[in-house]
């Protein structure tokens, strides 16, 4: 099969117009047209429905994209390995991870990455759904459970736990909950227990929600509560990764927490020798080093409550 052929079919399917794909490729339209024509006339198959608004793949052509996307994405991957250098960072860097973490604890952080590597282009992918990583739906991901998929190289980074959290303005107006059937003069702000979310957040809801509870307030990431939180709505159920970039925030009910929840680090095997991967889990490991010394030095602190 035609290299040349396939690359312009590709482009022809992503843009969805062959005037959009000449474009992106420097051809004419009609170049395009004949080079699209010869491809189906050497496969005998239709791979475009034509209407006035555009391209739409039939199922042979949905067969054929999904087929050129996967060797994209592979020849990418080499070109981008075969670009690092020992010296230099540079070009595209595909991370996906949680909403919560990836908001509000990885983001904040890059500045500091990119300081050092300027020239490094970081796709962040926030989503709960697990991207296939042998299958490069992206270079490098932090979750928060151990990757079950083969051929990848796994670091364990940290562990989290589900806590309650509010404002001391907050618990100024509405008062400490002294136990947890306090919750019942309160306003509970959380994720949906049937969100998708860790398994160990879930649990702590459902267990919280069993209660006679009054108010809640339901929300489908960690930054949504968060911000529900920090505007005085109620108490929180959140993270503690958070407390170190928001340090105003009460803890509530100290002896009700989540399971541990583990957080890992992963990217495929084929991929150990790129420098965009070094840097970036060399950078990250770092941050969760200085991150726990931080909350070491500020569990040997004596904690003021209001």
């Amino acid at each position: 099969m035609d290299w040349d052929k396939l690359r312009i079919f590709h482009a022809v399917a992503s843009a969805g117009s062959l005037t959009h794909a000449g474009d992106i490729l420097h051809l004419s339209q009609s170049a395009v047209s004949r080079q699209i024509r010869a491809l189906e006339e050497g496969l005998d198959t239709t791979l475009f429905h034509r209407h006035a608004r555009g391209l739409i793949l039939t199922e042979q052509g949905e067969l054929l994209y999904d087929a050129t996307r996967h060797m994209t994405k592979r020849l990418d991957a080499a070109s981008a390995r075969i670009r690092d250098s020992e010296e230099e960072v540079f070009g595209e860097l595909r991370v996906t991870t949680t909403i919560g973490f990836g908001s509000l604890w990885l983001a904040p952080r890059l500045p500091a990455l990119y300081e050092k590597y300027p020239d490094l282009k970081i796709d962040l992918m926030l989503e709960e759904r697990l991207l296939d990583l042998p299958m490069r739906e992206a270079d490098v991901a932090i979750r928060m459970k151990e990757p079950s998929q083969a051929d990848l190289i796994r670091r364990r980074l940290m562990t989290i736990n589900m806590r309650l959290y509010a404002t001391p303005s907050y618990i100024e107006k509405n008062g400490m909950p002294a136990s947890i059937r306090d919750l019942g003069t309160h306003r509970l702000i959380s994720q949906n227990a049937s969100a998708a979310q860790v398994s160990a957040g879930a649990i702590l809801v459902r267990e919280l929600m069993s209660y006679d509870v009054g108010s809640t307030l339901s929300v489908n990431n960690y930054f949504g509560v968060l911000q529900a939180v920090i505007n005085d709505l109620g108490v929180g159920v959140l993270p503690d990764y958070l407390t170190q970039d928001f340090p105003d925030l009460v803890r509530v009910l100290p002896e009700i927490e989540s399971a541990e929840v583990p957080v890992f680090l992963a990217y495929p095997e084929e991929l150990r020798h790129s420098r965009r991967i070094e840097v970036f889990r060399d950078f990250v490991s770092e941050e969760v080093i200085a991150y726990r010394r931080r909350q070491r030095e500020a569990e040997a602190s004596p904690v003021l409550n209001p």
